[in-house]
């Protein structure tokens, strides 16, 4: 390999990127094909990212800021909100049970 070539460990990836690595190799030889491989694998780790939720980060926002002047605290497990008729219903959150 190149010293310009990218690093990724191999056996961290999926059987499924393994396969993908392994023809792009066949087709395109070993230094073009884990480059290409490398930006791929970038470009999708890139995507897996869920896009960010304006709303949530606006209420965790509004929270944040009253629990910072201790007006607000929050007991494990939570609470859920839900819009009612013109009005946000808060409710305790039901404990999981196993």
């Amino acid at each position: 390999m190149a010293a310009d070539a990218p690093n990724f460990d191999e056996s961290k990836l999926t059987k499924g990127q393994i396969r993908k690595l392994t023809a792009l190799r066949k087709s395109l030889g070993q230094e073009i094909a884990d480059k290409a491989f490398f930006e791929w694998l970038q470009k999708v780790e890139t995507q897996k990212s869920e896009p960010e939720d304006k709303n949530a980060t606006l209420i965790a926002d509004a929270l944040v800021k009253l629990i910072e002047k201790k007006k607000l605290q929050i007991p494990r497990g939570g609470y859920l909100l839900r819009r009612g008729r013109g009005r946000v219903i808060v409710e305790k959150a039901a404990a999981e049970t196993q």
